[in-house]
C-alpha cells in the first residue's frame, strides 16, 4: 500500500482549502466561536481542524470512507488483517475487544495484573474472570507477566473459558513470552487478546520486543499516545485470523464507540502511522542511543540504581524488555518513588510517569531529544544532591512512611462473587479495619500503573488493608475508591 498517503489529514486539508461552511457540530464552527483567551493558549489551527467526520470530511453517502482507508493503511503497517481507531483511549478499546470474546457469565482467562479498564469491562459485561497469576518478583517487589506454564495450567482447569487476556509489556517494560502464550491458546483453538497498550512502537523496529501481530495473536490493543505520537485518548485495536468474528468485533465497537469521533485524534493517528512507516526505524534508533546514555549517566549518580535489562531477563517470566521504560531505584536516598516524583515536579519541573514505593520510571521515546534527556539527568542529579546533603531545617523531604508491600501469595485473593454482582449489589461503607473478611464492592487501584489490588467480589484480607492504608499514607494515589485515604472501604452487604 502507498504509505505516503494520510487520508484523514488529506481530507482535513481539502476541507480547509474548499472553504466549506458547515451547519453541523462542533458548535465553535472551526474556531469562529472560540474565546480569544482560549485561542491564545491553544491556537486557532486546533479548532480549524476539528471537523465532523460525516458531512464534514466525508459525504453522507460515503460516510467513513476516509476513515476506512486510514485504518486499512494502519493494518498494513502493523501486520494486522483489520484495524479499528478509537478516540476513547485503550480503556474503551480493551472493553470492545473483551466483549467480542465473552459475554455475561462466560469465563475469560485474565492476567491478574490487568489494568482497571479490564476489570471495568468485566463488570459491565458480567464476565466471569478466571485469574491467571502474574510472576511475583520478590527482589524487585513487582509483578511480571504470567508464564506460559501458568497459562497452560489455567487452561487445564478451565477448558471452557472463551479466551485469554494477556498483558505485555507491563508498565515496568517487562515482556512475557507472547509467542509461547499464543501457541498455548491456539493449540486449543482459543483466541488471545493482548493488552499491548505500551507497545505502539514495537512494530516499527526489529530491535524491540515482539509485536503481538507478528506471532499471530488474535486481538491486540495499543495506546498510540503512550509510546507513539498519537494525541491523548488515541487508541488502535487490531484483528488477525478468524478465531474472532470481525462482524462481532465491529458490532461491539459500534456499541461502545462514540458517534462523535474526533477528526483531530484520527488525523494524528494517520500521520503517526505514515511517520513510523517512512522514518520510524531511524527515529527509534535515535531514541535507543539516548536511552543508553540516560541509563549510564543516571546509574552513575550516587544513591540511584537503574534496573538494567539483564536484571529483568534473569526472571523466568521475562523474555524481553522494552528499553523505553527507564526504571530508577531511589530507596537508597531514603525516599519513596512518590516523594522523588513530587520533588522532581516541584523543584525541577521534570515529570516522571510511574512512581511506586521505591522507584520512579522515565518513559523515553522517539519524541525526546538530547535536551530533554539532559533535563532528566540534571533533575535527578539535583534530587541526589539535595537529599544527600539537606537536613530537615533546610527543607529535606521527611522520612518516608513504610509501605507494607504485599508479596506474591498475599496478592492472590479469593474471588467469591461475580465482579458485576458485587459492584452493583447492595453495599455499604465501613471503616477499613472492619472490612477484613468482607467482600469488596469497589476497585482499589494504585495509579499509576492502575492495576487493581482489590477487585469487586474479592474477599478482603488484613494484609491488603495494611498495604493500601500504608501506601495511601506514603503518597500512593487511589483514585477509584470512595475514600482515597482508605479510611473506609465499600463492601457487599451479605444476607
Amino acid at each position: 500500500m502507498d504509505h505516503s498517503q494520510a487520508p484523514v489529514l488529506e481530507a482535513i486539508a481539502a476541507f480547509q482549502q474548499r472553504g466549506d461552511v458547515v451547519f453541523t457540530p462542533p458548535g465553535h464552527k472551526q474556531g469562529r466561536g472560540i474565546d480569544p483567551r482560549l485561542l491564545r493558549v491553544l491556537g486557532r489551527d486546533v479548532f480549524a481542524a476539528d471537523v465532523l467526520m460525516t458531512s464534514g470530511l466525508d459525504t453522507r453517502m460515503q460516510s467513513h470512507g476516509v476513515l476506512t482507508r486510514a485504518q486499512d493503511l494502519m493494518a498494513d503497517a502493523v501486520n494486522a488483517d483489520q484495524t479499528f481507531f478509537s478516540t476513547c483511549g485503550s480503556s474503551l478499546s480493551v472493553k470492545t475487544a473483551m466483549l467480542s470474546l465473552a459475554g455475561p457469565h462466560e469465563k475469560l482467562l485474565v492476567s491478574r495484573n490487568a489494568h482497571k479498564s479490564v476489570v471495568a469491562g468485566i463488570i459491565l459485561a458480567g464476565i466471569r474472570p478466571v485469574w491467571v497469576e502474574p510472576d511475583w518478583d520478590e527482589q524487585l517487589q513487582l509483578a511480571h507477566p504470567p508464564t506460559v506454564e501458568a497459562v497452560e495450567a489455567a487452561w487445564e482447569r478451565h477448558p471452557d473459558a472463551k479466551g485469554l487476556l494477556y498483558i505485555s509489556p507491563t508498565d515496568y517494560g517487562a515482556c512475557g513470552d507472547i509467542a509461547g502464550v499464543t501457541q498455548a491458546c491456539h493449540r486449543r483453538n482459543k483466541p488471545i487478546l493482548v493488552d499491548e497498550a505500551w507497545g505502539a512502537h514495537l512494530p516499527f523496529h526489529d530491535g524491540l520486543p515482539t509485536w503481538a501481530m507478528n506471532v499471530d495473536a488474535d486481538l491486540c490493543v495499543t495506546s498510540a499516545h503512550k509510546a507513539g505520537s498519537g494525541l491523548e485518548q488515541s487508541s488502535v485495536f487490531q484483528l488477525k485470523g478468524d478465531r474472532v468474528d470481525p462482524s462481532v468485533l465491529k458490532q461491539r465497537e459500534d456499541l461502545l464507540g462514540t458517534t462523535s469521533s474526533s477528526a483531530l485524534i484520527y488525523a494524528a493517528l494517520d500521520g503517526w502511522r505514515r511517520q513510523m512507516v517512512q522514518d520510524g526505524k531511524t527515529l527509534i534508533e535515535g531514541a535507543l542511543v539516548r536511552i543508553a546514555r540516560a541509563r549510564e549517566e543516571i546509574d552513575a549518580l550516587p544513591g540511584l540504581t537503574v534496573i538494567d535489562e539483564a536484571t529483568l531477563l534473569a526472571r523466568p517470566s521475562v523474555t524481553e524488555v522494552d528499553p523505553y521504560h527507564v526504571l530508577i531505584e531511589v530507596a537508597d536516598l531514603g525516599l519513596t518513588g512518590y516523594q522523588a516524583a513530587d520533588w522532581l515536579y516541584e523543584h525541577q519541573h521534570v515529570s516522571v510517569g510511574l512512581s511506586d514505593h521505591r522507584r520512579v520510571e522515565a518513559l523515553i521515546t522517539h519524541g525526546d531529544d538530547d535536551e530533554t534527556v539532559s533535563r532528566l539527568i540534571a533533575g535527578l542529579g539535583a534530587l541526589v544532591q539535595h537529599h544527600q546533603h539537606a537536613v530537615p531545617s533546610q527543607g529535606a523531604t521527611s522520612r518516608p512512611h513504610d509501605v507494607q508491600v504485599l508479596t506474591g501469595p498475599a496478592l492472590d485473593l479469593e474471588s467469591v462473587m461475580l465482579p458485576r454482582d458485587a459492584f452493583f449489589g447492595r453495599t455499604e461503607n465501613v471503616p477499613a479495619q472492619d472490612a477484613v473478611g468482607r467482600i469488596a464492592a469497589e476497585m482499589a487501584s494504585p495509579y499509576p500503573p492502575g492495576v487493581p489490588v482489590l477487585i469487586p467480589g474479592d474477599r478482603i484480607t488484613e494484609k491488603v488493608v495494611r498495604y493500601l492504608r500504608s501506601g495511601a499514607q506514603a503518597g500512593m494515589q487511589l483514585p477509584d475508591v470512595a475514600a482515597s485515604d482508605l479510611s473506609t472501604l465499600r463492601v457487599v452487604i451479605e444476607e
